[in-house]
């Protein structure tokens, strides 16, 4: 049976930080508000997102993520047997530096050390509407391999990573989404940048010179999310985004989804698939071919590192091109990421994030009918 979103049109899940927000976290990182001062703040910030997402018609509803600083490292290092170091500079593609996103690595044996979303959770749920959707977003369980390959996992841990390592991974994250379950979340989103770098040539380099092969990761992860799939609890609707990298409007990696589509797609047990397609970069619809009929795949056809906004048409002519490969009914529509998966935020305006959304929302009424 095929699964039903909330509707035709989604959201990745993050937007743009207020000011005030952003300067309440520099405060709490330097020790002049407290902890809890901090969450105060973040329970203004995020009830004014939830109300921004209600007033554009959104039937999935996030908390912005607004508590995190990147979309991934907040949440898997309060995994047990996990650690992160100190952030070096990396150098951006404009010529300046920034500070790199701490290294994740594996220290000990994963575990499921306490409920990491439940508190975030039951605050969305109360503050949305009863006919609406909260939806949580957390990294893809594969992200505690790809970035650091073997190297970063500890042989006393996990002398050998299969079956053990992803086993623990596995029953980590669903130990996650049952608690999630329990408290009334049946809609969550796992975000995995690794499978859309395993389109880019340079990026499956990067892979070989850590000693993976680039075309058999892809069915390995497949196989270590299904993992994940087989104990969600019953009636939960699990998402996958594929990012190629989105910090202050700029991507890392580019390139066709034919490398990793047959194992993402008709291997992968996952219900829905965030996929991005808002440029040349992104590649054609082909790759769609591999879609078994029980499954969605929601278009990213709206950008979300520019302001320049896509007409109705080019995005009704671009759902046409992806139904030739899919069928319509198993398409949904959304921007193509997040609007700042890190407290950063891409190089848009506000008001501009309100129009592509209100675009992406109407285009999707006017091409499946929905109101």
């Amino acid at each position: 049976m095929l699964p039903k979103l909330p509707a035709r049109y989604d959201h990745v899940g993050s937007f743009l930080r207020p000011e005030y927000l952003l300067s309440a976290r520099k405060q709490a990182q330097s020790g002049q508000i407290s902890a809890s001062q901090l969450r105060e703040i973040e329970d203004k910030a995020i009830k004014e997102i939830i109300d921004f997402q209600q007033s554009v018609g959104l039937k999935a509803i996030t908390d912005g993520e607004y508590r995190r600083t990147y979309f991934h490292i907040d949440f898997l290092e309060q995994l047990g047997g996990v650690a992160t170091d100190i952030p070096l500079s990396v150098l951006n593609p404009d010529g300046t530096t920034e500070p790199a996103p701490p290294a994740i690595r594996v220290v000990d044996k994963i575990k499921h050390s306490k409920n990491i979303q439940i508190d975030d959770f039951n605050f969305l749920k109360s503050q949305i509407r009863p006919d609406l959707t909260p939806k949580v977003t957390i990294p893809s369980p594969t992200m505690l391999h790809f970035r650091g390959g073997r190297a970063g996992i500890s042989k006393t841990a996990y002398p050998e990573l299969d079956p053990d390592f992803y086993e623990d991974v596995a029953e980590a994250y669903a130990q996650e989404l049952r608690a999630l379950s329990a408290a009334g979340c049946n809609y969550v989103q796992m975000d995995d940048t690794n499978l859309a770098y395993l389109c880019d040539e340079k990026m499956r380099e990067a892979a070989r010179q850590r000693g993976d092969d680039p075309n058999e990761l892809p069915h390995r992860y497949a196989t270590f999310i299904n993992k994940v799939v087989a104990k969600k609890p019953a009636g939960m609707l699990l998402a996958m985004h594929l990012c190629r990298g989105n910090f202050k409007s700029y991507h890392f990696a580019e390139g066709n989804y034919e490398p990793v589509a047959e194992a993402l797609l008709s291997e992968m047990n996952i219900d829905a698939y965030f996929l991005e397609y808002d440029d040349d970069r992104s590649g054609d619809f082909k790759p769609l071919r591999f879609l078994p009929k029980d499954k969605i795949v929601v278009l990213g056809l709206v950008t979300t590192k520019l302001g320049t906004m896509e007409s109705k048409d080019d995005l009704k002519r671009r759902i046409d091109q992806a139904a030739q490969y899919a069928p319509m009914e198993q398409l949904a529509l959304s921007p193509q990421c997040g609007f700042s998966s890190t407290i950063h935020g891409n190089n848009i305006q506000v008001e501009e994030q309100r129009k592509k959304l209100r675009l992406v929302i109407e285009t999707a009424q006017e091409v499946w009918g929905e109101v």
